[in-house]
């Protein structure tokens, strides 16, 4: 199978990134299966491939965003982590840990506090050649005293600054989870584990520029590519589910349906 631009392709992500040019992807934005948590189908998680062809097809000031998790069962299994630092052995830098944290998880801890994140890890091949930093309001703005230079005493000396209107966002992001806040789409949640729409957007719109591949090397429902078709980015995506692929098939569909009726009007 030959790999194919803006299409979703059911195929093992191995056998296609094998097909693919060294340095070939801009972006990767993904969540793998981990620890057994669902079953995709039967689908066999081969981690160690996977992420060294990664390496190889990522272009150099490339990123990949691995969205992962942990089984907690009695503790934490630390397959996060584990998968980071095989990354970092494979040449990846750990440009950051971003935490997804999701704002109306519905599940509880016995003996410990409800559990509402999964860590992003954002990995880069060198230094990140694209960071489209995304702002958020700041609680206040205009001019007032602002500390400076702390005496010994603790006393803070003040002089009048200005608060910026806006400011860059912090690496913790939360989402609403569920129909309305992960995705308008119903049939998105024919796959058991969606994530959010503007989770992929967010990623999308900081580490790629318009004209940029981004791929999914799991992609589900294909989150990923509609966001990536959205907003001008090329994509590829594979899953070696073709049920799945149908789903992401039908997202695409929606958007290409929606930019012809805004061409029409």
């Amino acid at each position: 199978m030959a790999v194919r631009i803006n299409e979703i392709q059911a195929v093992d992500c191995l056998d296609l990134m094998k097909k693919m040019k060294d340095n070939f992807v801009d972006l990767t934005v993904t969540s793998p299966p981990y620890d057994n948590l669902r079953d995709y189908n039967g689908y066999s998680f081969e981690f160690e491939e996977i992420a060294k062809e990664l390496f190889r097809v990522t272009k150099e000031g490339g990123v990949v965003v691995w969205v992962v998790g942990d089984r907690i069962n009695g503790g934490y299994s630390m397959t996060s982590f584990k998968q980071a630092l095989f990354f970092q052995q494979m040449g990846f830098k750990v440009h950051d840990i971003m935490i997804y944290q999701k704002k109306n998880t519905p599940f509880t801890r016995s003996g410990a506090y409800t559990n509402c994140y999964e860590f992003m890890f954002i990995l880069s091949k060198g230094k990140p050649k694209t960071f489209n930093s995304l702002k958020e309001k700041t609680a206040r703005s205009g001019y007032e005293p602002l500390p400076y230079n702390k005496r010994a005493d603790g006393i803070n000396k003040k002089k009048l600054g200005k608060l910026n209107k806006e400011k860059v966002k912090t690496n913790i992001w939360a989402y609403a989870v569920g129909l309305g806040g992960t995705t308008k789409d119903r049939i998105a949640f024919k796959h058991p584990a969606v994530f959010p729409e503007k989770l992929a957007e967010d990623h999308i719109l900081s580490w790629s520029n318009e004209g940029d591949l981004i791929f999914d090397p799991m992609c589900g429902s294909g989150t990923t590519c509609k966001m990536a078709k959205l907003h001008g980015r090329n994509f590829i995506g594979c899953d070696i589910s073709e049920e799945y692929c149908n789903i992401a098939r039908e997202r695409i569909k929606l958007i290409e349906q929606q930019n012809s009726l805004r061409a029409y009007k």
